[in-house]
């Protein structure tokens, strides 16, 4: 089975840090953050990877060049303009054939992958969104009204329960005949796989989960990452 790593942006939320090094190098231990995640595909039995990559491609081909030293075969595919997060798929037509997973080449997690892609394809999913839970707490007391401006509900500082994606997916090659050689985002994908009737489906994980796109996040990585490290590869 094949994986696509999105490992172009440029890191804008990690700035100073990523003006002269690519996010997906950043290290989380002892080792960057990308080398984390192709060691976990491995151990869960993918061993075809492809980088998708832009801001400081070079860096990135150097480190992990063809992938034999990570027991894995690495191509790399090089967009010539940002073309959002699912848009560099628009490339690998011709690569991804069969069930693909794709996942951002910045998140830290303890899912596991295997139950992930069982999940997806026992479903019979065009497409297959990892979600997460969290909770955003409104430090303010929060107001309803109707159309005539009459109070209809006061709420005193709630918390607010959300599912959001992880940044991983599973995908069945028929989600590329709807992605447009632009910038073309998750988001746009996931609504018009809906509009056209095709089934999408949610896996709720409720274990470790980062996305160190933001500095109080990466600095959280680096603290926690002993304590999660063995749960890492499976």
């Amino acid at each position: 089975m094949k994986a696509v790593i999105l490992a172009g942006g440029k890191g804008t939320r990690l700035r100073p840090y990523t003006a002269a090094f690519p996010k997906p190098l950043m290290p989380i231990g002892d080792k960057p953050i990308l080398e984390i995640i192709v060691r976990q595909l491995k151990s869960h039995g993918i061993d075809e990877i492809i980088m998708a990559v832009g801001h400081l491609a070079e860096l990135i081909m150097t480190f992990f060049g063809d992938g034999s030293k990570f027991g894995v075969k690495i191509k790399y595919s090089r967009e010539d303009e940002p073309l959002g997060t699912a848009g560099p798929l628009s490339l690998l037509k011709d690569e991804l054939k069969e069930t693909f997973l794709v996942m951002n080449g910045d998140v830290l997690s303890t899912i596991n992958y295997s139950d992930l892609i069982k999940y997806h394809k026992e479903n019979g999913a065009i497409a297959t969104v990892a979600l997460n839970r969290r909770s955003v707490y409104i430090d303010f007391g929060v107001v309803k009204i109707d159309e005539s401006k009459t109070i209809v509900d006061y709420i005193e500082k709630p918390t607010l329960d959300y599912l959001v994606s992880m940044g991983i997916y599973v995908f069945e090659p028929e989600v590329l005949n709807y992605i447009p050689n632009k910038k073309f985002d998750f988001p746009d994908l996931v609504k018009t796989l809906m509009s056209a009737g095709k089934t999408v489906k949610g896996y709720v994980y409720d274990g470790y989960w980062l996305d160190i796109g933001r500095p109080d996040d990466y600095e959280r990585a680096n603290a926690e990452i002993d304590k999660i490290y063995s749960e890492l590869f499976r």
